[in-house]
């Protein structure tokens, strides 16, 4: 039996675990990579008997540290430190900030994930493409692309190309970008190399933005990088690829739209994906369909692309779920 202050970081999160019971912890398992998993579970299933004192430490711990992120996230490292000493004295408060930015490694610009979009749009506009996009590979995907739907075009995407193809950034460039921003918000700078960027960032970026923004940046990507944007293309989705569902996903996903919005994402789609659609209805929910677009009369072309938009976010939160499957080519066949 451990004593709780000999435990690893591995063993705390086993007892956490157990402590939460299957239903939580089967929820925070979603949240984890597959070696993480492996280790948890193995874990796990090495622990005995747990004594109720030693679970009370690893919970008290656990309670401890969530509200330290949260003062961290909310008023920076000063203002938990502050707190913390209040409430727990200045010896337990050092310990909990060391044992928290130790382990979960504050990131880069942790001031700019708490500032409105637009402000930040004000302040890195004008700056290099690649410094804007150092700085939005390190913001909540939805900043990013509000941000990144805000740039001009030609801008967008020379940003998006840049997040795609960012590695590792040294911590002393990285302090460099985060001064510009220092005169106006406060910044959180730390000391290990850092990932961020890739195509998954873009990607993830590019599934919030507008239509046109990510037609505009794909489209160019395709004539200025034609495998990036073909890697990219690879891990999304867009109206258009209604094509590839299999017809029972189709169903599923057709049972989520209201019929005004299928409607309007239909008057400027191609007669293909038109196709597929009616294939998938009833002979007589298709007949209402296509007296709907008829009688339509004229759209405005973003309201079509908002349409499309709210059918493409049915379909990737259907995929995320595990309900419905996308093909994305090769590797991606499905065995019956």
């Amino acid at each position: 039996m451990y004593q709780s202050n000999d435990l690893t970081g591995k063993q705390k999160a086993a007892i956490l675990l157990i402590s939460l019971g299957p239903d939580i912890s089967a929820q925070v398992f979603k949240h984890l990579k597959e070696e993480e998993i492996e280790k948890l579970t193995l874990e796990i299933a090495n622990q005995r008997k747990i004594p109720q004192e030693q679970k009370d430490k690893v919970l008290s711990e656990f309670h401890q540290m969530c509200i330290a992120k949260d003062y961290i996230s909310s008023g920076g490292l000063d203002y938990a430190r502050e707190i913390l000493e209040k409430a727990l004295g200045a010896e337990k408060a050092v310990l909990i900030i060391n044992r928290l930015t130790s382990s979960l490694q504050i990131r880069p610009f942790d001031f700019a994930r708490k500032t409105d979009p637009g402000q930040l749009l004000n302040f890195i506009q004008n700056e290099h493409p690649q410094t804007i996009a150092l700085i939005m590979a390190y913001l909540q995907a939805e900043q990013s692309a509000a941000i990144l739907s805000a740039l001009p075009p030609d801008r967008q995407v020379d940003v998006a190309k840049r997040i795609a193809t960012m590695d590792r950034t040294s911590p002393d460039v990285i302090k460099d970008v985060e001064r510009i921003l220092e005169r106006k918000l406060s910044s959180l700078v730390t000391q290990d190399f850092t990932a961020a960027g890739g195509v998954d960032s873009i990607v993830e970026v590019l599934n919030r933005v507008d239509r046109t923004t990510e037609r505009t940046i794909i489209e160019n990507l395709e004539v200025q990088h034609p495998e990036l944007a073909e890697e990219i293309k690879k891990r999304m989705f867009v109206f258009e690829d209604i094509v590839l569902l299999d017809d029972r996903s189709l169903q599923l996903v057709l049972r989520e739209i209201e019929s005004k919005d299928l409607a309007l994402a239909l008057k400027a789609s191609s007669s293909e994906v038109a196709e597929k659609i009616y294939r998938n209805m009833s002979k007589r929910a298709s007949e209402m369909l296509r007296e709907e677009i008829e009688y339509m009369g004229p759209v405005r072309i973003r309201d079509v692309e908002e349409a499309q938009q709210k059918i493409v976010n049915v379909i990737r939160k259907l995929e995320e779920s595990g309900e419905i499957i996308v093909s994305r080519g090769k590797g991606d066949e499905i065995i019956a």
